[in-house]
């Protein structure tokens, strides 16, 4: 009789235990999957989306709605699609139309998708060169009086822009003893063009951002806005998975349908207003940009 008590005893003590142990771990993996219920997003996209801000205010937002996290790699757009050309990632998003199309051409991503745009801005010192919205006037009196210009030198799409301005003015600007390379991010070749006094092309989100934020104070200025050909418009494209397979096409394809919808296009209308006085991007999901 004693020894049955004892075993029910032990077998009750077992019991708890087990139980407590299985709490344990079922609060573990629920954990887990909260983490990582919608899986995750790899996208590859320029610097301007990450040094604006933008990116690090919308992937708390996408997680909240469809349990996905947004990772990415911020580097140049020419990197970025290459990225997306070798498989490395599901998603770009990028601002090089021209550079974009042929991505979606050559069968690297399924179909590209205008997302929002901002402008270029020409910024640098506020003397040789008179405030203009002619961006041509101002490449060519850089160029002629051989002005310090710090360009981006690493193929993303601001370097594009930039050098296709100058291809259309039929200049070479590495005849000016004063154009230098940074081949580094927007941020940073704010902050070298700001060091040397010297002309730049950057993008005005990321230009408002800098500007107001930066620990260092800002001598260079806008010189030079509102020309056509500055526009900057960004697009967001799915890797093809029939190249990849392995990509998570699903993921993709609900980040594009999300950053494209109504509530999403009108919170990126919103960001920066209130801290810069104006928007960094204006959405523009649905148009032929």
């Amino acid at each position: 009789m004693k020894l049955r008590k004892l075993t029910v005893l032990l077998l009750s003590c077992i019991m708890v235990f087990a139980f407590a142990a299985c709490g344990s771990k079922t609060t573990e993996e629920t954990t887990e999957e909260t983490t990582s219920d919608g899986g995750v997003l790899m996208m590859a996209t320029t610097t301007s989306t990450e040094d604006t801000g933008l990116l690090d205010y919308l992937k708390p937002l996408f997680k909240d709605d469809t349990g996905i996290d947004l990772q990415w790699t911020a580097v140049g757009t020419g990197e970025a699609l290459k990225m997306g050309e070798d498989g490395q990632v599901d998603i770009v998003l990028v601002h090089a139309k021209s550079s974009e199309d042929e991505f979606v051409e050559n069968g690297y991503g399924v179909k590209r998708y205008p997302v929002m745009y901002n402008d270029f801005v020409i910024v640098g010192p506020a003397e040789p060169i008179a405030k203009t919205d002619d961006a041509a006037a101002v490449f060519t009196a850089i160029s002629e009086q051989q002005l310090p210009f710090v360009s981006r030198g690493d193929d993303s799409g601001t370097d594009k822009k930039e050098k296709k301005i100058w291809e259309e003015l039929g200049i070479d600007p590495t005849t000016n003893p004063n154009y230098i390379e940074s081949g580094d991010g927007m941020g940073a070749t704010l902050t070298m063009a700001n060091e040397k006094n010297a002309y730049c092309l950057t993008d005005r989100g990321t230009w408002l951002k800098q500007s107001k934020d930066s620990e260092n104070d800002y001598v260079i200025d806008i010189v030079c806005e509102g020309a056509p050909q500055l526009l900057n418009q960004y697009g967001v494209i799915a890797v093809s998975p029939e190249k990849y397979p392995d990509v998570n096409n699903e993921a993709a394809n609900k980040f594009i349908e999300w950053i494209t919808s109504e509530k999403v296009q009108k919170l990126i209308g919103e960001y920066g207003v209130d801290e810069y006085g104006q928007a960094l991007f204006t959405p523009n999901a649905g148009t032929d940009n």
